[in-house]
């Protein structure tokens, strides 16, 4: 499957965040977007609310101009922030982001991480690499047999 370098680049920094233990989504710059943007927080100005998707008058300006952070626009760095937060159990409103109760374990993390890599695969219009229901599918299993 051919990818982006963007995609490439993305998954390459959240895998190495994941098994370094440096994947956090209390930290603007160890969360999702802050390792794709190789630990910048400068991309929580894009939005007033942690969580959101909602572009404030900063996020809108880059936006209309176009302006790319490590291949991906504002609304896709807000995207792709509220899929790690929600898949790792936040609580995602209008006007707030509350944290989840449980603790953060390795494998809410993947589930995180795993949720991000799928929305990546959406923003590039490919295939999502996390959906395994081909691998389970008897029917296909069946016609091949």
């Amino acid at each position: 499957m051919k990818t982006s370098n963007r995609f490439d680049n993305a998954i390459k920094k959240l895998y190495t965040a994941f098994h370094n233990n440096t994947l956090n989504p209390e930290d603007c710059k160890q969360c999702a977007v802050g390792n794709i943007l190789d630990h910048k927080d400068s991309w929580k100005h894009l939005t007033d609310i942690h969580g959101s998707i909602r572009l404030n008058y900063v996020g809108l300006v880059h936006q209309n101009l176009g302006r790319k952070f490590n291949g991906y626009s504002p609304l896709e760095l807000l995207q792709i922030e509220a899929a790690f937060l929600k898949a790792c159990g936040y609580d995602l409103g209008r006007s707030f982001c509350h944290k989840p109760e449980k603790p953060m374990t390795k494998d809410i993390l993947f589930k995180g991480l795993s949720e991000v890599v799928s929305k990546l695969c959406e923003l590039d219009g490919q295939s999502d690499v996390m959906d395994c229901s081909e691998l389970f599918d008897f029917n296909a299993i069946k016609q091949m047999l």
